[in-house]
């Protein structure tokens, strides 16, 4: 979740995505004003689950400014509600990777952290075989790309045309079925 004007980026983006990655702070005060009524961690996971991304991460950011810092006691109160309310929206919590992060230190980021000995690792359950790890890059690696319809007729929607000069008119778009070659 970042600034409201960027709400219009964010919807573009999460409309391509295989799969979100919902960025939680941990700090005293953020993550409550994000999971609070009209808080954007809410609007965002909604937004994702509308949106018909299916997998989904979940960062819990900023433990170096949680009280006391790298709180495990913060990292599960924090879980707990982002599972209770993603389960809500129609996400099944046991298929979301929960990692610990700090991405100013690069806690948990690529390499596990020292910073936080508590953390075991995350653990996703799914029909199509389950997955584990201990850092936000070993949960994208252990996402599930779809299964896309290759042998159909290429459907590819565009969602805007970029006129660059000196380059010409640039599509944008997914290609949803066929080859594009």
């Amino acid at each position: 979740p970042g600034h409201r004007d960027f709400i219009k980026n964010m919807i573009t983006g999460t409309s391509q995505a295989d799969c979100a990655v919902l960025i939680v702070a941990a700090g005293t005060g953020e993550f409550e004003a994000g999971i609070s009524k009209n808080g954007q961690t809410r609007e965002h996971a909604l937004l994702a689950f509308t949106l018909g991304v299916k997998q989904l991460i979940v960062g819990v950011n900023k433990m170096d400014s949680s009280e006391p810092p790298y709180s495990e006691a913060r990292y599960e109160e924090i879980k707990k509600e982002v599972s209770s309310y993603i389960k809500k929206i129609g996400y099944n919590p046991a298929a979301v990777a929960f990692v610990p992060i700090s991405g100013w230190h690069g806690d948990n980021m690529l390499e596990a952290s020292t910073n936080m000995p508590w953390f075991k690792g995350w653990k996703v359950e799914r029909k199509e075989g389950n997955a584990e790890g201990k850092t936000l890059i070993d949960a994208l690696d252990a996402i599930l790309p779809p299964s896309r319809p290759t042998e159909k007729p290429l459907r590819l929607p565009l969602q805007d045309v970029y006129k660059i000069g000196g380059i010409g008119t640039v599509p944008v778009g997914r290609v949803e079925t066929g080859v594009l070659k």
